[in-house]
């Protein structure tokens, strides 16, 4: 994965954005979509409930759009909650 200083940058600030208003989220690694290499995945441990990971997604999401159409990256957070449980 090639990140250049700018998506570098703009990684860092959407993260510590997220990080600021949810400091329980834990940054784990960053990862490319499977179908789009120049979508950078930032992935996060959120150790929280699911309306409040939630709410973070939707937080994050409106940051990363922003980040989007401001300057062309695609941006995600991406959360897994050690916590959840799956039915």
């Amino acid at each position: 994965m090639k990140i250049n200083l700018k998506k570098q940058q703009l990684i860092d600030e959407l993260f510590n954005k997220v990080k600021e208003r949810y400091p329980e989220i834990i940054f784990k690694d960053l990862q490319t979509s499977p179908d789009d290499p120049e979508h950078i995945w930032i992935n996060v441990i959120a150790d929280m409930d699911e309306d409040r990971e939630i709410e973070m997604n939707h937080f994050s999401a409106s940051l990363a759009i922003d980040i989007l159409i401001d300057f062309g990256y695609a941006l995600s957070i991406m959360s897994e909650n050690p916590n959840a449980v799956y039915i």
